[in-house]
């Protein structure tokens, strides 16, 4: 299959389960993760229909982007360290992956120095995994209305990756979670913080994740291969 294919076979699986929980298949964008993923075989996926395309790091993405430019809207969907947030400013349209006060105040900071008003997203860990990276769900409230106090950074919702399974429906207590804890925030009315999308969802549960809320799945394995470890 190729990679055109392997995009059409998952914009159909999308369909399919948006319309399965009385849902606007538009209502879900797909974020193609690119890691470890060539220029070339990236632009097959751009010319496939791919518009959103999510890095895991600063230092791959910068060199992707610097020979492919702005074919799409490239997102940051892998942990971002404070020291890289000058560049991550520079380079995506959204970072999904905020679990902390001080990398969201470094990003403020880079941001305010370019104009920007970056568009981010805070990461949870719900299963409270020590090898993940994200905020524990009960901080989760206090660390958006926190963030949500910069000037340079708009918060658009929230982010999560469960423990591995086999079976996609382990996962999908977990995105319940997300969903009703964006639910809450979103009744709070806090300013800044539009609570709107929830990313959350890949290549082994992702019709799982639409089924709870997802408007953003981070798909690569289904599209191009397993990755060379």
């Amino acid at each position: 299959m190729s990679i055109a294919d392997n995009i059409k076979t998952v914009m159909d699986r999308i369909t399919s389960a948006a319309k399965r929980a009385g849902r606007d298949p538009a209502s879900v964008r797909l974020v193609v993760a690119t890691k470890t993923i060539d220029p070339v075989r990236i632009k097959e996926a751009v010319d496939a229909g791919a518009t959103i395309l999510g890095e895991n790091r600063v230092q791959e993405a910068k060199a992707k982007i610097e020979k492919l430019g702005t074919v799409a809207s490239w997102h940051l969907i892998g942990h971002l360290q404070a020291n890289k947030a000058k560049h991550a400013v520079k380079l995506f349209d959204l970072i999904h992956s905020v679990d902390s006060l001080e990398l969201a105040t470094e990003i403020d900071k880079q941001a305010a120095k370019i104009g920007k008003v970056q568009n981010v997203l805070v990461e949870v860990n719900i299963a409270g995994e020590a090898s993940k990276t994200g905020m524990a769900v009960k901080n989760a409230p206090a660390l958006v209305r926190e963030i949500a106090r910069h000037s340079n950074i708009t918060i658009q919702g929230l982010m999560t990756i469960p423990p591995f399974s086999e079976r996609p429906d382990d996962s999908r207590p977990y995105f319940c979670v997300l969903r009703e804890l964006a639910e809450t925030m979103a009744g709070e009315n806090i300013p800044n913080a539009a609570m709107k999308e929830l990313s959350m969802g890949m290549s082994g549960d992702f019709e799982v994740a639409i089924e709870e809320g997802a408007t953003m799945v981070r798909v690569g394995t289904s599209i191009f291969g397993e990755r060379n470890k």
